[in-house]
Formats: structure tokens, sequence, C-alpha cells
């Protein structure tokens, strides 16, 4: 698995100050944005994230790298697939 600290993002999405399930509506509406190979961050300080973000990767078919805790939030980082 990548080294998450040394992952460069395409994209990131700000849902620090958002509850379940904005982190994840966030994500949903910024990976288009993102170009297919390439990583998106979300910025969650929602705890719910770290099982919404891997399972919605599962079902559509990203590729979810992991997360790393920052100071007060995570991030979580989701290789675009498709």
């Amino acid at each position: 698995m990548a080294n998450l600290n040394e992952v460069k993002p395409a994209h990131s999405v700000d849902a620090r100050a958002m509850a379940c399930p904005g982190p994840l509506l966030e994500a949903k509406k910024a990976i288009g944005s993102v170009p297919v190979g390439q990583v998106l961050e979300i910025m969650s300080g929602d705890k719910g994230s770290r099982e919404d973000i891997p399972a919605w990767c599962k079902k559509i078919g990203h590729e979810y790298l992991g997360v790393l805790e920052r100071d007060g939030y995570d991030s979580l980082f989701v290789t675009r697939k498709k």
C-alpha cells in the first residue's frame, strides 16, 4: 500500500464541518472532477466516514487507499477507477 503521507491528491474536499452523510455526499460530487487513476482526498471530522467511504468505494468500484489521522480530523484517500 502507498505511503499516504506521500500521496498527492488531484483534488481535495473539505467536509470537516459536516456530519454524516455530508462527507460521503461531497466525495460523490467531487470524484467526477478527478481524472481516472488519480486520487481524491476527503477531509472529514465525522468518524462514520471511516466506514462510509470504503463501503462506497467497494460498491462503486473505486480503490480506497486508507485514512490518515490529522489534528482533529481524518484524511481519507480514494483512487478513481472509472
